[in-house]
């Protein structure tokens, strides 16, 4: 049973903090972009190194009082707000934002858990890497967050998710221990292997506090296009005709339908358009080679052979940077014109490939029998993963429908379990999808998971009610 973090203990616990430490608990700290929900919270640490977590982590265990990690705010299923329960100590790392060291010639970089993924990005940049990890809130959110949650994101049909990201991590236990993983090993077998439990754990098994990345060099040539398809199923078809000519080239690939590109001229005209009319479903490709290699001329050749295949009908090749910049900006902007509308129900969802046609088409059916919705089906198509978001119809509000949200969920969660997906992709399982687990997960793997928490969190204080049931 967890105690309160209530005045008395907020008082012992800044006795053993350096002045500072503590702060109010101010809105940025308890609310989620959805809305869905808003937390709570006795007080907030900001700790500046490792040890003055383990001091707050310590203390808590103690009093028996929970904690919740909080990194950039950006989660989007509630993993970063208690909303009910005792008052928790909200655990944030903003102020641990140092990029320790980068080994340019092991393509290795270490930053604490604070550091803003932008942040990251320069810093390999500035030594001559990239750090692949892209995402819409890279301006905000914090590494930490991004292992945490075993973060996606567009380029992770090239380079994998946050996980495959990491070497190693330094880490504050449920009792305050700290263990220090940092290694930038590509090799080492020397038992468990307690940095991939961590990541993806979303704060229930540890505080996640610096972490070895692993860099890759920048591509020398890059570019982009937008090709118009028929259908998932040709845009599939496409997918694997550029990796076979392009292989490893081949660094993103995004599905965009024509809902998107309504919404962003509803909400968002100001966002140039790329074909007179929208077409029914189109992919953003986009391509990193090594020296040697024309990225325009890889674009052309992979066209004129989608053309021949009767895959593709129309397109457009960056010609330039700004270009470039500009496709992604329709892709990127998507997101924002999904929040103007406001989605009755939005699914991050990962289908096997093979599956995604049948599933698009048996889930448009099934929602068109069950209401006059409007569908935003886009996302990362190249590992399989996408957002899936239920609109109510043009000139209605989501919250008149807020009693058919459990209805659409479950009916599009179905689907994608029949289909042997995923009902969490990128954005991890946090307060929202705790039923869902449960709901479609494998009993065995539960009773794993649970076994597992008890016994690296046996008093229950990380992250209460995240992931699994508190």
């Amino acid at each position: 049973m967890l105690n309160p973090a209530d005045a008395a203990f907020v008082a012992r616990l800044a006795e053993a903090l350096p002045d500072g430490t503590l702060r109010p608990v101010t809105p940025a700290y308890v609310e989620e972009p959805r809305g869905r929900y808003r937390g709570e919270g006795g007080t907030v640490a900001a700790p500046r190194n490792v040890e003055e977590v383990a001091t707050v982590v310590r203390q808590c265990a103690e009093a028996q009082v929970g904690i919740v990690p909080w990194g950039g705010g950006t989660g989007l299923v509630g993993g970063q707000v208690m909303p009910d329960g005792p008052l928790p100590v909200i655990l944030s790392l903003e102020r641990m934002q140092a990029i320790r060291a980068v080994y340019p010639a092991e393509n290795v970089l270490i930053a604490e858990a604070g550091a803003i993924l932008a942040s990251v990005h320069k810093a390999a940049q500035a030594a001559d890497r990239l750090f692949p990890l892209t995402l819409a809130s890279q301006g905000s959110c914090r590494i930490g967050g991004n292992l945490a949650t075993n973060a996606g994101g567009v380029n992770v049909l090239r380079y994998g998710n946050a996980r495959d990201l990491c070497l190693g991590l330094e880490a504050v236990l449920a009792d305050g221990s700290i263990w220090h993983g940092l290694k930038r090993l590509r090799k080492d077998n020397t038992g468990y292997d307690l940095r991939n439990l961590l990541i993806g754990s979303e704060g229930t098994l540890g505080i996640i506090t610096a972490a070895s990345l692993k860099l890759s060099p920048i591509p020398a040539a890059e570019g982009a296009a937008l090709m118009v398809v028929e259908s998932p199923a040709a845009a599939l078809h496409l997918l694997a005709l550029a990796r076979d000519r392009l292989a490893e080239g081949v660094s993103a690939f995004e599905l965009i339908g024509r809902m998107g590109l309504t919404f962003l001229a509803e909400t968002l005209p100001e966002v140039r358009q790329p074909f007179a009319e929208a077409p029914e479903w189109m992919v953003l490709i986009d391509l990193g080679l090594p020296r040697g290699q024309n990225p325009t001329e890889a674009l052309e050749a992979l066209f004129e052979a989608g053309l021949d295949a009767g895959l593709v009908s129309d397109g457009i090749i960056a010609q330039s940077d700004a270009q470039r910049a500009a496709f992604w900006h329709i892709r990127e902007t998507i997101p924002e014109a999904n929040r103007r509308i406001g989605a009755i129900s939005s699914h991050d969802i990962a289908v096997p490939l093979g599956e995604i046609p049948d599933f698009i088409a048996e889930a448009g059916a099934a929602l068109a029998r069950a209401g006059d919705w409007r569908i935003n089906c886009f996302g990362h198509l190249g590992d399989g993963n996408l957002h899936y978001n239920v609109f109510p119809p043009k000139g209605r509000a989501r919250g008149d429908f807020d009693n058919r949200r459990a209805e659409i969920k479950t009916l599009v969660h179905d689907l994608v379990d029949a289909h042997g997906g995923s009902v969490s992709a990128e954005h991890g399982i946090g307060r929202l999808k705790v039923g869902d687990l449960e709901r479609y997960g494998d009993a065995t793997k539960l009773a794993a998971m649970r076994a597992i928490k008890a016994a690296l969190d046996p008093l229950g204080i990380l992250n209460p009610g995240a992931v699994l049931r508190a």
